[in-house]
């Protein structure tokens, strides 16, 4: 069983406006393994970015690592929405109908893992994923992946 910290930020200029993606993949010790920052459109929520960004962090980890390691890994996802957070663990409601087909998604990929943890960390401790979704908006359009 292995314990994978995935740090995710997601950002749009405009709300709603060109949003992007900043993911973080890091070992127990905080290593970085991998990172990803990817441009996702235009007239999207800051909410809707946040969302799509613990959504490619789940996908892209089954994809690059496989599924028998996600079956026995641990997660623990960190990011800076304290809203988004509380949403996924169940401490605030859901009524928008996006946010609840993100968070639907979200829990079937949890299924894919030996468990999946959200937890809300301050700004200043997300640098990383944040730096990654500025450069993917800078880019604007062109993916990037970086490491």
């Amino acid at each position: 069983m292995k314990k994978i910290i995935i740090y995710t930020d997601g950002g749009s200029r405009g709300n709603p406006g060109k949003a992007a993606i900043g993911v973080v993949f890091c070992n127990e010790n905080e290593q970085i393994i991998k990172k990803f920052g990817e441009y996702l459109g235009d007239n999207l929520t800051n909410n809707d970015a946040e969302y799509k960004a613990i959504i490619f962090a789940l996908k892209k980890f089954k994809a690059v690592f496989g599924k028998a390691i996600a079956e026995t890994s641990d997660v623990e996802i960190r990011a800076d929405s304290e809203l988004v957070v509380k949403q996924l663990n169940g401490e605030y409601r859901l009524t928008d109908p996006k946010i609840q087909q993100f968070f639907i998604e979200i829990w079937n990929l949890k299924f894919d893992f030996q468990s999946v943890k959200f937890k809300h960390i301050p700004r200043e401790k997300n640098k990383e994923a944040d730096k990654l979704v500025n450069e993917a908006l800078d880019a604007e359009g062109s993916n990037q992946t970086l490491i």
